[in-house]
């Protein structure tokens, strides 16, 4: 097989799409397209008709076997885990990378829903799904039958059902954000009331590295306290933006010169569900880097 430079650059966003759905991970989905790439580069006697599904392949099979001996280190992960949360800039809708980047099954509720599935319903769902491989092409990738990965798929559906009516419109989404916001900043229970569902449950990702809270906290009443006491403790340089993170509008917090945590949403008919806050630092980018 022989690929070009073109060829890279084509297919690379594909990959990173691929693998960070897949994993969870920008960093470990960055390694394995690198390694993926390394291992193409060295194939030279093997004809290859469709690049881009011999491609998938090759990765497909590295994020599988990364999510199955991660396992165990994913079930030791201290207090809840939240994807580690993708920067994103304004999609172009020239820029085919851009695109791919944020279609659907990128937010963090979704790759948080699919700690639900097996390694191959994830992969199944996600080349069907999102990235619109036919059962034939799926069934090469994954090395199983069609029937095979039409049961996976619709197993992985069913698994992932909780989060279907999650509302991706990024504009109307970051309404709701901004209204929560300026509520929560007035303390105007009236309107924290109407924007945040009584059953709101919140995820505080620090994974052992930072002072966060071990289990989901549930109910309103427990998600405004925790936020509250939180908001009390911040230092003095502390300021946010609203960024697109993973495709939808989340805050970026910043203290002491540094990206300290991201707060993201799960929002449904205009009412926030869950709230994701990941302050574990392997997760967030270095300024300055």
């Amino acid at each position: 097989m022989q690929l070009s430079n073109e060829d890279y650059q084509n297919f690379k966003p594909l990959l990173f799409s691929l693998g960070y759905r897949l994993l969870g991970s920008v960093a470990d989905a960055e390694d394995i397209v690198q390694e993926t790439f390394l291992r193409a580069y060295q194939i030279k006697d093997q004809k290859v008709e469709n690049k881009k599904a011999y491609l998938c392949k090759m990765m497909t099979n590295r994020c599988l076997d990364l999510l199955k001996s991660a396992r165990k280190k994913r079930e030791q992960y201290m207090g809840p885990w939240n994807p580690e949360p993708l920067f994103l800039g304004e999609a172009e809708a020239d820029n085919p990378s851009e695109v791919l980047l944020q279609k659907e099954g990128l937010s963090i509720a979704y790759l948080r829903m699919m700690e639900h599935l097996s390694p191959h319903e994830r992969a199944v769902l996600l080349l069907r799904e999102v990235f619109d491989f036919s059962y034939a092409e799926i069934a090469n990738i994954v090395e199983k039958n069609e029937d095979n990965c039409r049961k996976l798929f619709s197993r992985s559906k069913q698994k992932i059902s909780a989060v279907e009516n999650e509302s991706l419109h990024y504009e109307k989404n970051k309404s709701v954000v901004n209204r929560f916001i300026q509520a929560f900043q007035m303390q105007n229970t009236a309107d924290l009331l109407e924007l945040v569902s009584d059953k709101v449950t919140l995820y505080s990702d620090g994974g052992g590295k930072v002072k966060a809270a071990v289990r989901s906290i549930l109910s309103r009443p427990k998600v405004f306290a925790f936020l509250f006491g939180v908001e009390k403790k911040v230092a003095k340089d502390y300021y946010f933006e609203i960024k697109n993170v993973n495709g939808q509008p989340s805050l970026v917090n910043y203290m002491n010169g540094t990206i300290h945590s991201t707060i993201s949403f799960y929002i449904q008919n205009d009412i926030i569900m869950e709230i994701y806050m990941t302050m574990n630092p392997d997760k967030l980018p270095v300024l300055g880097k």
